[in-house]
């Protein structure tokens, strides 16, 4: 009761020893479920009688990994730059309507969230493999000939896990854009300023802190995703998660699949950073 009593008393925040009882679960989770298991990670990655680096010169000295890890980054950008051309006009869309439409577009980005990633993943397969419903559609219109072969293609991997990963990016900009008086559009309107003119010199900067926050959401997650490549990709689309996956249920090679997990955590970490910088550089208005 006095910790709350001093809080009540502090009208800038809690008290740190209050603030210290409120953090303590999320801060028990974060070790229990990240820092206990890449301590392990660590320690799998370099196990051996001397505790050798070998791992990591196997991972870092093979073209065919970092050619996997190279592909891993290249798809995920890519993913993440067509999630955000194709989420921004819902998202603004989503803003600017109201009543039914508004919850219709809203039912639609969020419907996908409560389904399973393995659903919307075998989906993709129903449509797209030789007998599938694609491929049916054209060879009952005429169009082809003959079956197309259209999974495990790295533009089919691409597609589905934009699908995916599409209403992370939607959410992200749709909070900072509904966030925006509509009185800032009207007064550039009344000032002169057309439809594009408002877009971008007012709507478009202020929106930006959602724009980034989507992209670095999108493209984290995508750098490790696994159920969707793994299903729709092939050899020529193999990604870093995958190939961990293959180290340690097919080849069982512990070692080398913490070293990779290692590596793809060190990069991920590195892009964060970068990432934080040039938001930091946007801010200051450099």
């Amino acid at each position: 009761m006095a910790v709350i009593a001093n809080a009540g008393a502090n009208p800038k925040g809690f008290s740190p020893r209050l603030s210290l009882v409120l953090i303590a679960p999320a801060m028990a989770l974060l070790v229990l479920f990240f820092v206990l298991p890449l301590t392990g990670l660590l320690d799998q990655s370099v196990r051996s009688p001397d505790l050798s680096i070998a791992n990591y010169v196997r991972a870092l000295g093979s073209d065919l990994y970092m050619k996997i890890l190279l592909r891993t980054v290249w798809l995920s950008a890519m993913v993440t730059a067509l999630a955000l051309v194709l989420g921004y006009p819902v998202a603004l869309t989503m803003s600017r309507v109201s009543g039914r439409m508004q919850l219709v577009i809203a039912v639609c980005v969020l419907v996908p969230l409560w389904t399973s990633v393995l659903v919307r993943s075998y989906a993709w397969i129903v449509l797209l493999q030789r007998r599938g419903i694609v491929n049916d559609t054209l060879l009952q219109i005429g169009v082809i000939d003959a079956p197309l072969r259209l999974l495990y293609r790295e533009g089919t991997v691409m597609v589905a896990m934009t699908h995916v990963l599409l209403p992370f990016m939607i959410l992200s900009i749709y909070g900072v854009l509904r966030s925006i008086p509509r009185d800032l559009s009207m007064a550039a309107s009344n000032l002169g300023a057309g439809g594009f003119a408002t877009f971008r010199h007012v709507i478009w900067p202020l929106s930006l802190p959602g724009v980034y926050s989507g992209v670095l959401m999108v493209f984290i997650i995508a750098l490790g995703f696994y159920i969707t490549p793994a299903l729709l990709g092939g050899p020529e689309t193999l990604m870093m998660s995958t190939l961990i996956g293959q180290q340690t249920t097919e080849t069982l090679d512990w070692g080398l699949a913490g070293a990779l997990s290692v590596i793809l955590l060190a990069l991920t970490l590195l892009l964060v950073g970068l990432f934080g910088r040039v938001l930091r550089l946007e801010g200051k208005g450099i």
